[in-house]
């Protein structure tokens, strides 16, 4: 989908697309409202200003649109492309990931949200482990920070026309 074609979207069609690059309805919605765009980076500062003006509530409804990582149940493109990385990963790997996702559900409320794109399986397992460490107040505008990161390499596969 081009630029073009995205401002001219209806709303309805609109926040749908929207939702495919960040699961919070309040983001999707004033991105919606936010059009039209001049440029993928025009589209890329709103997103990160609506991104910020987010409650805790809608942080964790996008954070609940993604997969754990490492999860192998039928996840969008996107974020199998994003865990690309993972497919290298071996048993032992993928086992301490799935403990560790757990323990920090348990201990945090949401699932981890890292920016997977360009990590390795043990990037990914170092990053979860340091993260843990984290005081609650304090992981979760790291958690925050890595969806906006998320969020803006998904608008830029929006308008890249990726499946």
């Amino acid at each position: 989908m081009t630029l073009d074609d995205l401002n001219r979207l209806d709303a309805t069609r609109a926040h749908a697309e929207f939702l495919r690059c960040c699961g919070s309805t309040r983001w999707a919605a004033a991105m919606t409202n936010a059009r039209p765009f001049d440029s993928l980076d025009a589209m890329r500062v709103r997103g990160d200003d609506a991104w910020r003006m987010l409650s805790r509530s809608d942080w964790l409804e996008a954070f609940a649109a993604h997969p754990k990582i490492g999860e192998r149940r039928s996840v969008s493109a996107w974020s199998a492309a994003e865990q690309a990385g993972m497919r290298s990963a071996d048993d032992n790997v993928r086992a301490r990931l799935e403990q560790l996702n757990a323990e920090y559900e348990d201990r945090f409320g949401y699932i981890f949200i890292v920016c997977a794109t360009g990590k390795t399986p043990s990037d990914m397992l170092a990053l979860i482990q340091s993260r843990m460490t984290h005081d609650p107040d304090a992981e979760l505008p790291v958690a925050a920070d890595e969806q906006r990161q998320i969020t803006a390499l998904r608008l830029a596969k929006l308008l890249d026309g990726q499946a």
